[in-house]
């Protein structure tokens, strides 16, 4: 199929997946309608830079860093929370950065990840049976039923506070808060105590070392740019498609489309169907993309859905961000990535930990285990290595905050541990420690890489 003759609706016309049931069609339509008319929230310029920085990890001279909130709220969406996740993936990228001589490319899952797919339409509690949960942009948790009708103004909040959050995200970025000088201070309290907190004091006392040998000659924040400020991309899973499609934009200059919800948009493993909606909604898109991938996934699947995908083959536009758990990865990736080096695709391998990782505890919440994140995450690389392709990146679930969701790593977190603070609001997230301790295991890896595979060390982070 041709990008050509593809357009923003043209999704309307193909089975879909996912999409809630809105009880009054006319108010979705007045909604949509206003969207239409909104500013984009991103900008074509911004989403080619993105697409640039993909290339170059697909080509192994970067890592992709994705990460973020598994599903945004409304009530929880403030100055702080942001600055908390904004200051975790800092660290992160100054870990893998610094410890692994590699450019790292950051996108946040911020500013629109509202929207959550569910494994069945309705939920069931004491008797009664209300339609799920599929995030603040289409319903409430509350399990009343008027809360949880599909509510079509709540994609005009979704639009308003992904503007705000973008706005912050932005300022965080280039406005100083980003400078490599502020690399002692990105550090919260609770991290600070643990041993993750000390390996990232070293390794910032490190960083000003070299920052003060570099402005002895006379490179500073005002020659080097990169050393002031960050570019910090968005990304959220397109799953709301009357949401998207009115945010889509037709640029005159480049003639293209361009979805103005994120600067990246990914496919789930729910709605990845060849001839759905959701794959017809993005393949027409000049963002890049992503696109989950299960176990169940095979050569021949994976490999139509490419090139539907990227039917140009062109570096930045796809990334496969696998989902599978360390066993299932270890048995089923080689084949898959070994079909896609010998089509000659062109394609970012990501490796998403968590969502094939996630079990009902002992004490009844949703959790996952850090050892078989890590686990996963040392199988993807393993891979690759047997492969001699390049594991592009991470994506994961985490917050800033103290949250007490995910068990294990070096704070121990336990089983009977985790309602001391569990606070999400659909699945387990890793906190800043646990964040911080997987960078420095994955710039250990990276480290041996770049050796060899990687580009030389930059100054500074871009």
């Amino acid at each position: 199929m041709n990008r050509a003759r593809w357009a923003p609706g043209g999704w309307r016309h193909r089975p879909a997946r996912q999409l809630p049931d809105y009880p009054d069609r006319s108010a979705l339509d007045a909604v949509e309608s206003r969207l239409r008319q909104a500013a984009p929230l991103v900008i074509p310029g911004e989403i080619d830079a993105l697409r640039s920085r993909l290339a170059e990890v697909c080509a192994g001279q970067a890592f992709l860093l994705q990460g973020g909130d598994c599903a945004e709220s409304f009530d929880e969406s403030g100055a702080d929370k942001v600055q908390d996740t904004v200051r975790v993936l800092l660290q992160m990228a100054v870990v893998l950065t610094f410890a692994a001589a590699c450019p790292v490319v950051k996108v946040g899952r911020i500013a629109g990840q509202y929207a959550k797919p569910r494994s069945a339409d309705t939920e069931s509690r004491d008797g009664r049976t209300l339609p799920s949960y599929r995030g603040d942009i289409v319903n409430d948790m509350e399990f009343v039923e008027e809360a949880r009708l599909p509510d079509p103004s709540r994609q005009l909040h979704a639009y308003s506070q992904s503007a705000a959050t973008l706005n912050l995200v932005r300022a965080l970025a280039q406005g100083g808060y980003a400078d490599l000088h502020q690399v002692q201070r990105w550090t919260m309290d609770f991290v600070r105590q643990s041993p993750q907190g000390q390996r990232y004091q070293d390794l910032a006392d490190r960083i000003t070392d070299c920052l003060a040998f570099m402005e002895a000659c006379g490179l500073n924040a005002q020659t080097v740019p990169q050393i002031r400020e960050v570019e910090l991309y968005t990304s959220h899973e397109a799953l709301l498609l009357g949401y998207e499609e009115a945010l889509t934009r037709w640029d005159s200059v480049g003639e293209r489309w361009y979805a103005g919800s994120a600067h990246m948009l990914w496919v789930g493993e729910r709605t990845r169907e060849l001839d759905g909606a959701h794959v017809e909604y993005v393949r027409g898109l000049a963002n890049p993309v992503g696109v989950k991938l299960g176990p169940a996934i095979g050569v021949d699947e994976l490999l139509r859905l490419a090139w539907r995908l990227n039917p140009a083959n062109e570096p930045g536009r796809l990334t496969l961000i696998t989902r599978m758990g360390a066993e299932k990865l270890a048995q089923r990736l080689p084949e898959l990535v070994a079909a896609v080096r010998d089509e000659g695709l062109h394609a970012v391998w990501c490796c998403d930990p968590m969502h094939a990782n996630t079990v009902l505890s002992h004490s009844g919440f949703k959790t996952r285990a850090f050892e078989s994140i890590a686990a996963e995450l040392r199988s993807f690389f393993d891979v690759h290595r047997a492969e001699g392709t390049h594991p592009g990146g991470m994506h994961f679930e985490m917050t800033g905050q103290d949250v007490t969701e995910c068990v294990g790593g070096a704070q121990a977190i336990s089983d009977s541990g985790l309602n001391a603070r569990y606070q999400t609001r659909c699945d387990p997230r890793l906190n800043a420690s646990q964040s911080l301790e997987l960078a420095f295991m994955i710039a250990e890896t990276l480290k041996a890489r770049s050796r060899t595979t990687l580009a030389a060390p930059v100054p500074g982070i871009r």
